[in-house]
């Protein structure tokens, strides 16, 4: 080897040994991003067959295309979730157990996906069909993974589901924690820049837009933690009543704000204490200022 490659070579081990942030060397590792990138496209695919995938289905080829895919995505949620459960055990889980019932929840899951669906439709003259809110809405595919990522994180499942939000998260703008708990009938509106918190709990009928965020009051650096290292303290995020419309730029903070039925939230909005039900928050000033342009006014062309 160049004696140049070979002092590389060892600054980059002194470095591993000096700093970590390493996958656990010698013994089990983590899940692998890449295979949980691949596996939340599958189960997508599973979600809405047809819409991932650019080959056409027939009804003759599906119980056979749907067999392969269920057997092949099950063989690699198996090998996921055990790297998982060695990393963080859970008492009386096993891998199989909990590939085998995760799969079986995903065929309510679509029940509940097609309200996500037909709530965009409705609630979005630009849309038009469902096919359309479907293949090219980034709210329901960053729904869809959180949903997914919900059931493995009820299960007590270690990164996995956080790995898969994120990678949503990464395509489509929309940051939603796999802890957040969501009704039917979701509806996210463009979508980028929306985050919603771990303990967030969203209604049936919520409509939000670009910009929301619900969040934690405090972003203090020491939170407190178990023994595992996960978070501990309660309710952290706000909770939102069913029929509530949250428009653009709108922040709602701590886990004691509630958001009352068939409230509106007006854009940019900071709200963080609650509000009855079918309340308007809005400011009460956003004054305007318009002015003539001089001839000598700067051309803001670009």
């Amino acid at each position: 080897m160049d004696k140049s490659l070979s002092r590389l070579v060892d600054q980059f081990l002194d470095s591993y040994a000096q700093c970590g942030g390493i996958n656990h060397i010698d013994g089990a590792n983590l899940p692998s991003k890449a295979a949980i990138a691949q596996l939340t496209l599958d189960l997508l695919e599973l979600l809405f067959p047809g819409f991932h995938s650019g080959e056409p289905i027939s009804n003759q080829v599906l119980p056979t295309l749907t067999l392969t895919n269920v057997e092949d995505v099950l063989d690699r949620l198996i090998r996921e979730i055990r790297k998982s459960l060695e990393y963080r055990p859970v008492a009386g889980k096993e891998a199989e157990a909990v590939a085998h019932q995760f799969l079986c929840k995903l065929v309510d899951l679509r029940c509940i996906l097609q309200t996500d669906v037909e709530a965009a439709y409705e609630g979005d003259p630009a849309a038009i069909s469902t096919d359309e809110v479907m293949v090219a809405y980034p709210g329901i595919e960053a729904i869809a993974v959180q949903r997914m990522a919900h059931l493995l994180y009820q299960e007590g499942i270690a990164l996995i589901p956080r790995m898969m939000t994120e990678w949503a998260h990464s395509r489509t703008g929309i940051d939603i924690h796999p802890g957040a708990t969501i009704g039917t009938h979701f509806f996210i509106d463009h979508g980028t820049g929306v985050v919603v918190g771990e303990t967030t709990t969203i209604g049936n009928h919520v409509r939000i837009y670009q910009g929301v965020g619900l969040v934690a009051r405090s972003l203090a650096a020491h939170t407190a933690r178990d023994t595992t290292g996960a978070a501990i303290g309660g309710k952290r995020h706000p909770t939102i009543g069913n029929n509530v419309t949250i428009y653009a730029g709108a922040t709602i903070i701590g886990g004691d704000t509630i958001v009352g039925d068939r409230s509106i939230i007006g854009g940019n909005v900071w709200l963080a204490h609650s509000v009855a039900p079918d309340s308007i928050v809005v400011f009460e000033s956003q004054d305007i200022r318009i002015q003539q342009r001089g001839r000598s006014t700067l051309d803001w062309q670009i």
